[in-house]
């Protein structure tokens, strides 16, 4: 569940503006995507994720839903949940813990909360590498080499002005693909779906923070 902490949502959500030592066409690919995605009120999306060791060999196949309401998210795989109010987040193990954080604690991980912000900004240089066929493949190395991650190639749908697909790799050549399927970008989300509420759960569950 960790690894999706830290690629969920990087899909779906970039928006800024580039600076001009980047990429002028992969720019002009993330800036029609920020301004699709600031018309939308919420999403919510399936999602699948895989993690494969630097040999190619999965390690990991795990599936889930998302969703997504401006600086919020809501990510859901097996029992286990994320919940994040742009403020707080809450991981609940799916058992009888929560562990509380700021959203500005995991500055060494690819969050979703930093990839809600013009992230690329600053803290990446980026290149279109591919427009081949329905996706925009934009590489994104991050400028900080103390991350725990040394690249990101985001794919944009070309027809949905939207990234559907990532894939993050680490300094040890392990990767996580990471897709997004069944997309619904009007839905109005309550609020509430993006905190955790201790009364919903019926276990005595230790809430550390």
């Amino acid at each position: 569940m960790k690894k999706i902490y830290y690629i969920i949502i990087a899909l779906s959500l970039i928006a800024g503006s580039a600076t001009a030592q980047n990429d002028p066409k992969a720019k002009k690919v993330l800036d029609a995507v920020s301004a699709k995605l600031k018309t939308l009120k919420g999403i919510n999306a399936n999602f699948n994720l895989v993690s494969k060791g630097g040999t190619g060999r999965v390690n990991n196949n795990a599936a889930g839903k998302i969703y997504i309401k401006g600086n919020k998210y809501y990510i859901k795989q097996g029992a286990t949940e994320i919940f994040s109010d742009g403020n707080k987040t809450w991981n609940y193990n799916g058992n009888n813990e929560v562990t509380v954080t700021p959203v500005d604690e995991a500055d060494n991980a690819l969050t979703p909360q930093a990839l809600l912000t013009n992230f690329y900004d600053n803290d990446f240089t980026y290149k279109l590498v591919s427009s081949a066929g329905n996706y925009n493949q934009i590489q994104l190395i991050p400028v900080d080499k103390r991350k725990n991650y040394k690249q990101l190639n985001v794919f944009v749908d070309k027809s949905k002005l939207m990234i559907t697909k990532a894939r993050v790799q680490d300094k040890n050549n392990n990767t996580i693909d990471f897709n997004l399927t069944n997309i619904n970008t009007a839905v109005n989300i309550p609020d509430n779906t993006f905190v955790f509420d201790k009364k919903k759960y019926k276990k005595n569950i230790e809430v550390i923070e």
